[in-house]
């Protein structure tokens, strides 16, 4: 199950006038360079129009329904499919699209089918979480861009494996971290790159909601409307469980990730940006199933520390079931350092001083919109590196989600190797770098 991750040569930095790392600090403060950071292609790179329509595919219709209806909104889009192994599910959204088209749309069961269209430029990858990697992965196989949902990957070999398909295959890749595409959050990034609250070292995240429990599941029937085979796809074979679908799947380690691959990436994404850092070189986690005895496998109370090279440190809370967050809120970022702070909230953001004295705090609006024009842009100039998240980086925060469960599952202190992720003399950890795939469906780049 342990095989060696892709050659790190084979990961190449993404080629690009502007590097991801280096994106805050080469972008101007006016608002015309914002707006061409956020999503709008230099016309140096606009090898296709507006005119020339940019076709797509949306394989899992829960989260996909509404990236279905924000890419249909996007100037110069087609949907012309939509994939879901529920067909109640598929032809509810088929219904629903009546009135937001006027052109038809392709409904299937088996997004095989969109990859095997000529037509179709981008795979838009919504279904549950071990499909995200395997499908996006058989996306640049077949020569199309893919917008992949958080967390890109169920595992970190295929989150590496990901990476080295959209570089041999030279194809955009995104992950749906949308808060990458936030004028606001930009702002707030920019300000710290600029020095505004001195040297960053330490940023705190959160994520706190009200979930109620699961029960306990079992063995039953598979439902008719439900293509149990091909939902699995990737995954060893399970019989079917009473409490799993449609949403559950999260809380259970053979399909999910738990509220830190689910909730968590995005406000880890956030630190890692502000913070400037890639992989750590320690990982501790501790927490659990403490508010109900139910079949959830993964923790509803979790605390996860990173350290990072250059003496910086990002933690991050779970409460999956108490919604009272850090300071009162359910989702927020917070960066401290030597001259002050600044809070993000979901789109927003607050400057302190060093005493904690809020002066200045800006509203933000949601960038689901900009997110997905950036992706179509970039498509358009066929460059990823016009791409507000480019693959590598949605892997390398994802990696933080990973490294965080692996420490958690094996109950150890985890030594990383600040190059790549990769977990240093610790045998056991390492068995979690892989999972074992159902025969004929690991992938293959």
């Amino acid at each position: 199950m342990n095989e060696p991750s892709p050659n790190p040569a084979s990961i190449a930095a993404v080629p690009s006038e502007v590097s991801r790392r280096g994106f805050v600090k080469a972008t101007s403060t006016t608002a015309a360079a914002l707006s061409a950071a956020l999503h709008v292609a230099p016309a140096r790179a606009a090898f296709r129009s507006v005119q020339d329509k940019v076709v797509i595919g949306v394989m899992g219709l829960s989260r996909g329904m509404s990236l279905a209806t924000t890419f249909s909104e996007t100037p110069g889009v087609v949907i012309k499919y939509l994939c879901e192994t529920d067909s109640n599910r598929l032809n509810a959204a088929a219904k629903s699209f009546e009135s937001k088209v006027d052109y038809p749309i392709t409904t299937t069961g088996d997004f095989r089918q969109i990859l095997d269209d000529s037509e179709v430029d981008a795979l838009v990858c919504a279904a549950p979480n071990h499909w995200h990697a395997p499908a996006a992965i058989m996306a640049c196989v077949a020569g199309k861009h893919c917008y992949v949902e958080k967390p890109c990957s169920h595992n970190p070999w295929e989150g590496e494996t990901l990476v080295a398909a959209a570089r041999k295959y030279k194809k955009c890749v995104q992950m749906g971290n949308q808060r990458r595409s936030a004028e606001k959050i930009i702002e707030a990034m920019k300000l710290m790159e600029e020095g505004r609250i001195g040297r960053v070292y330490y940023s705190r995240s959160w994520y706190a909601n009200l979930r109620g429990p699961i029960g306990h599941g079992e063995p039953a029937e598979v439902p008719p409307h439900i293509d149990y085979e091909l939902w699995q796809g990737p995954a060893p074979r399970q019989p079917y469980t009473s409490n799993r679908l449609p949403y559950n799947w999260h809380w259970v380690w053979h399909y999910g990730n738990g509220e830190l691959g689910n909730n968590g990436i995005h406000s880890l994404d956030l630190s890692r940006w502000g913070l400037q850092v890639d992989y750590p070189v320690r990982v501790v986690s501790s927490g659990g199933r403490y508010r109900y005895d139910d079949d959830q496998q993964t923790p509803d109370t979790h605390i996860v520390s990173f350290e990072f090279e250059g003496k910086r440190q990002i933690i991050w809370e779970g409460l999956s079931c108490n919604r009272m967050g850090m300071d009162g809120q359910g989702f927020g970022v917070s960066f401290h350092g030597e001259n002050g702070s600044i809070k993000i909230d979901s789109w927003g953001y607050s400057l302190f001083d060093e005493k904690g004295k809020e002066l200045e705090k800006v509203a933000g609006t949601r960038a689901d919109e900009a997110h997905i024009a950036n992706f179509v842009d970039a498509i358009r100039a066929n460059d990823p590196g016009l791409l507000n998240s480019e693959i590598e980086e949605g892997h390398k925060s994802t990696m933080l989600c990973h490294l965080g469960n692996i420490a958690q599952r094996t109950g150890d202190a985890l030594t990383c190797d600040p190059s790549n992720g990769h977990i240093l003399n610790n045998e056991d950890a390492m068995k979690l770098w892989k999972r074992d795939y159902e025969p004929g469906w690991e992938p293959k780049i």
